[in-house]
């Protein structure tokens, strides 16, 4: 068992670390590339639509919505522009914060979404789950439950 250095870490575990990092970015870019030549729609975006799709009131506060889909609050704030642009989300002022605003899905925006989600669906079956077998599904998810702590059920 070789140490790398003074982390304590092997080069087994190091290795194990960057592949799990190549192998999320490898299907997130097959699953964009899937998403822009089907739908224009990149994959940032879908999350954003799914997201506020699977909201009460399909809504959500911008911070909340900006946790969830794993971008800064000027990051996500750009893609509503985007997206609000397209008329696939506008924004509403919240009522209980004078400075909140929520990010609500439009009728156009849950429709492209719905086109969308098809595609999304089959490069996740071809790109993650065809190369699993039997109980691996349920294992991956309690190592990811342990890792992601108590939001992991935001996914």
């Amino acid at each position: 068992m070789t140490l790398l250095h003074d982390e304590g870490l092997t080069v087994e575990e190091l290795a194990v670390w960057r592949m799990l990092q190549r192998v999320q970015a490898r299907i997130a870019r097959h699953l964009e590339a899937d998403l822009l030549d089907a739908h224009g729609l990149p994959l940032a975006s879908y999350e954003v639509l799914r997201q506020l799709a699977e909201a009460p009131g399909r809504r959500l506060r911008m911070n909340d919505l900006a946790e969830r889909v794993l971008l800064t609050r000027s990051g996500l704030t750009r893609m509503i522009d985007r997206l609000q642009r397209e008329t696939l989300v506008t924004r509403e002022a919240c009522a209980s914060d004078a400075r909140g605003l929520f990010a609500v899905l439009t009728e156009r925006g849950a429709q492209r979404l719905a086109e969308a989600t098809p595609t999304y669906l089959r490069g996740v079956r071809t790109r993650f789950l065809d190369a699993l077998g039997g109980d691996e599904v349920g294992r991956i998810k309690d190592l990811l439950h342990r890792l992601g702590g108590p939001d992991a059920g935001h996914a």
